[in-house]
């Protein structure tokens, strides 16, 4: 009877997911095309719908920087980072390029104006122009410095050449770095140990949609989000060194949040 239960609620939760993005994709195209500003706020209301559609309950800690513009830099767990992340913050993510042509989910990412880019090293390093244009205009945007999705229990090694966006800055007022630490960490109101922990995970060569059906039938999930003490470009110093400071912070972050504190 469970999984039956189970099923019925996968069903009723995709299909309605589905008509929710059916009825947001028009009005958002519009807004985005006349480039008014609930262009911006439209996708946060979407990303907490489908919060609350899904069963994720998102809890914030920390401060997040409100003054424009802002990198946020954050570990990458599973697709659901974009629902957790996107339901609190305004601003538009970083994705790999081929995010770009993915069914349905490619249009969103358009929609929310996604910079997609091209995950090899010195490709990134070229797109730092761009990523510092769009900051200069006042946008605030997401990065996953990792580069792929980890199992959720720890943070991989950010590269440092999602950091190159240092080097381009020319704009007078501070480039703002806030590290962002993500974690799932109870399902149903009982705490996910190491070994539960990786089934919200999406990583290597996980197929996507049975991942989530699964994910849709298992219950309300408890996601999160720590705001870290943001830094500066100047304050960080190197790429390199920037990139590990801010991984240090989203690392002790996911651990502390992890281990239930």
């Amino acid at each position: 009877m469970a999984i039956i239960c189970s099923e019925t609620r996968s069903v009723i939760l995709l299909v309605t997911y589905v008509l929710l993005t059916l009825a947001i994709i028009p009005i958002q195209l519009i807004a985005v095309l006349l480039r008014i500003r609930l262009a911006e706020l439209l996708p946060r209301f979407y990303h907490r719908m489908c919060a609350s559609l899904l069963g994720i309950r998102v809890v914030v800690r920390g401060k997040q920087v409100r003054e424009r513009p802002v990198l946020f830099v954050a570990n990458h767990v599973s697709y659901l980072d974009i629902i957790a992340l996107g339901s609190v913050v305004n601003g538009c993510f970083i994705a790999k390029a081929e995010v770009a042509f993915w069914p349905l989910f490619g249009i969103l990412a358009k929609l929310q104006r996604t910079i997609f880019i091209v995950r090899k090293r010195f490709a990134v390093v070229e797109h730092s122009a761009d990523i510092a244009n769009r900051l200069e205009s006042g946008d605030n945007l997401i990065l996953f410095p990792e580069g792929t999705s980890g199992d959720g229990t720890r943070v991989m090694p950010f590269k440092s050449a999602f950091f190159a966006v240092a080097e381009h800055w020319s704009h007078r007022q501070p480039l703002v770095i806030q590290p962002v630490s993500i974690a799932y960490t109870m399902l149903n109101e009982v705490p996910l140990g190491r070994s539960l922990r990786p089934l919200f995970a999406w990583y290597g060569d996980m197929d996507f949609l049975p991942h989530l059906w699964t994910v849709a039938a298992m219950g309300k999930l408890t996601v999160v989000i720590d705001f870290h003490q943001p830094l500066t470009v100047a304050e960080g110093g190197s790429r390199k060194v920037l990139a590990s400071k801010v991984q240090e912070e989203v690392a002790i972050g996911l651990a502390r949040a992890n281990a239930g504190r």
